[in-house]
């Protein structure tokens, strides 16, 4: 009897569906060490403060300690999948878990912001070089009736990692100093990579691509991909295209774009196969990882922002208030395994996209005094809505590649949420800055005088200052606008969240373009 018209009742799996203490062991050391790399993200955000009083930096200069971990981690992603093939997934992992420990040593021990850009930059670079490798071996070395196990692991990690970020951080730099944000990897760094080199024997290496690698593909991908994320990063701080670096890096990334997209589909190994996007489901898959990284990272930064602008919190209580969505997360990643396997993915991720996008329409109702029980239930919704979509997004789009294909369509797979992440905030903060001053305009042609209720609160502020021996007149009207700048604040918040329950709503419709994957389908190698 074929496969198609099995009973309902399914066999007992196969003893070769088992998974082996050796392969299991090797792989949760590769999800530890990529549990590392995408949480030094954002492992810094809430603590850039005490990083610039610790190495005197200037306002300008500090926001590098993270730019320069993206921009070098968007680059060796991609670059990764080659990687792989040419030196096997144990030497790349162990290599990368190894230069990303003694790099972030590096960091611990940066004396200026000079030494700290360099240092991260190499800690990104290295990093990124374990993310895709876990999402590769996640679908070639374990069976597909394990997909439910194996998948909430990776999808739990590369969603709870970033969103849990600002709380570690917080918690280390309040506790001990900043130097911990980097020294709290370099005890499990060195495990992971002993355990790497002695576990890992999933594939061998090809050195014949030693002779074939594409040094001109490499230098476009760079020039595009670091420049494309200096903009996103850089743009909304500095006006856009009123700053002249940011047109220069516009130019860079369009010739580096030019150029490797011809490497790309005339060398003979090309840096990046991007033959991957010919499959439908891998190509609105990334899709779906692109916009994913855009809710994202788009909340694990506006909540930090709004906490510290607005609420006036610490980086403790700004990771105090966030840890509800980790805890969400934690929770629902064996719920979304189970799951997995019982229903359609397409149905799982419309149900997941709805419940990011109640959660952000909650957070449109915000107001200057929400706090942790206001946010509460948003944060539960965004938690549950991300497991339920970001599994289903991996088992799609990673679920039908080749193992030919796995490597570099892991790669490519991981840069879309990474550049998501990334085009995400630039549109969010430009938001922010935009809409802030238009609503500070209307807000202010409210305020005026001859409004009996504005000229009866500015009385009240300024009899209050005049009994405390301060000029009362001024001081009224300095606080007023302080008032109206942080209403106005508020508001260009409840915008962004509103932009994003529109997009993620649109992300129901676009399920519907999904095609099932055949279940229990092993696809071999071509």
């Amino acid at each position: 009897m074929s496969s198609t018209t099995a009973s309902a009742t399914p066999p007992a799996a196969p003893a070769s569906d088992a998974i082996p203490l050796r392969k299991m062991l090797a792989f949760i050391a590769m999800v530890f060490g990529m549990f590392m790399a995408i949480l030094d993200i954002q492992i810094v955000s809430a603590s850039l403060s005490e990083i610039q009083a610790g190495l005197s930096a200037s306002s300008d200069e500090i926001p590098w300690v993270q730019t320069a971990y993206l921009i070098a981690e968007v680059i060796m992603i991609p670059l990764s999948g080659f990687l792989g093939r040419m030196l096997s997934t144990r030497v790349l992992f162990t290599v990368s878990a190894a230069g990303f420990t003694l790099a972030s040593a590096l960091c611990a021990t940066a004396t200026n912001i000079d030494q700290m850009i360099v240092y991260r930059a190499i800690q990104g670079f290295i990093g990124g070089g374990m993310i895709p490798s876990v999402f590769a071996a996640a679908f070639t070395v374990f069976p597909p009736s394990k997909r439910s196990i194996v998948s909430p692991m990776i999808g739990l990690v590369a969603t709870l990692a970033p969103t849990i970020g600002p709380t570690v951080g917080g918690y280390l730099s309040h506790a001990f100093s900043w130097h911990w944000l980097f020294l709290v990897n370099v005890p499990p760094g060195i495990i992971v990579a002993i355990a790497v080199w002695n576990l890992v024997d999933f594939d061998e290496p090809d050195h014949s691509l030693f002779s074939k690698f594409d040094w001109w593909g490499l230098a476009g991908m760079a020039s595009f991909l670091g420049s494309l994320e200096y903009v996103l990063e850089e743009g909304p701080l500095n006006d856009w295209y009123e700053d002249t670096s940011i047109t220069l890096a516009t130019l860079v990334m369009v010739v580096g774009a030019l150029l490797f997209f011809y490497r790309a589909f005339t060398a003979k190994e090309p840096i990046v196969d991007l033959s991957a996007f010919a499959n439908r489901n891998f190509a609105f898959g990334s899709l779906f990882s692109f916009v994913m990284g855009i809710g994202l990272y788009g909340l694990t930064y506006l909540y930090p922002v709004y906490l510290a602008r607005i609420r006036g919190y610490d980086s403790l209580a700004i990771g105090q208030t966030m840890f509800v969505s980790g805890l969400a997360m934690f929770l629902m990643a064996p719920v979304s395994g189970i799951l997995s396997g019982k229903m359609d993915p397409r149905i799982m991720m419309a149900i997941g996209f709805s419940a990011f996008g109640l959660g952000t329409y909650m957070m449109t109702g915000l107001t200057h005094d929400w706090d942790f029980g206001n946010l509460f239930i948003p944060q539960i919704l965004r938690g549950v809505g991300l497991m339920m979509a970001m599994i289903p997004i991996n088992n799609i789009a990673l679920g039908t590649l080749s193992p030919a294909k796995m490597k570099g369509g892991s790669g490519l797979y991981n840069l879309t949420r990474n550049l998501g992440g990334a085009v995400g905030l630039a549109i969010i903060n430009t938001l922010l800055t935009n809409r802030e001053v238009l609503h500070y305009e209307r807000l202010a042609e409210s305020v005026r005088w001859g409004r009996g209720v504005v000229e009866e609160r500015m009385a009240n502020m300024a009899a209050s200052m005049n009994a405390n021996g301060l000029d009362g007149s001024l001081t009224a009207v300095s606080q007023m606008s302080q008032i109206v700048r942080r209403e106005a604040m508020v508001m260009s918040f409840s915008d962004v969240f509103l932009f994003l329950t529109v997009l993620f709503g649109a992300l129901v419709l676009l399920s519907v373009f999904i095609q099932k994957p055949a279940a229990g389908v092993k696809v071999e190698a071509h």
